[in-house]
C-alpha cells in the first residue's frame, strides 16, 4: 500500500522561512520519489478551523514515506520551520 504525508498547517508566522523549507523539502521529496498531490492552492473550509496551507505527498509505500520523514535531508529542511509554523504532520497508509 502507498504512504501519504499529510501536513495541515495551523499557522505560519514567517513566509520566507516557509519558502526556504519548501526548497529543501522538495529536494528530499524528489530523492525519495515522492509525488506532490496537494501543495497549497484554493480551498473551502466545510468543518473545523481554516488552515492556511495543506500539503499531501504520495510515496510508493508507507515505509518509504517514513524513510523520507526520518531522512537527514528532510530533517534538515524541517529544522528551518522551528518556531515559525504550527502544523499537524502525519503519515497515513492508503491505496
Amino acid at each position: 500500500m502507498k504512504g501519504y504525508v499529510v501536513c495541515v498547517y495551523k499557522s505560519i508566522s514567517n513566509e520566507e522561512k516557509l519558502k526556504e523549507y519548501a526548497v529543501k523539502a522538495k529536494a528530499a521529496v524528489e530523492k525519495y520519489k515522492g509525488k506532490f498531490l496537494i501543495r497549497g492552492g484554493r480551498s473551502v473550509n466545510n468543518e473545523g478551523d481554516k488552515s492556511p496551507r495543506t500539503v499531501v505527498i504520495e510515496f510508493s509505500s508507507y515505509d518509504e514515506a517514513n524513510s523520507f520523514y526520518n531522512s537527514i535531508e528532510y530533517q534538515d529542511a524541517h529544522s528551518v520551520l522551528k518556531g515559525y509554523v504550527d502544523r499537524q504532520h502525519q503519515i497515513v497508509e492508503g491505496t
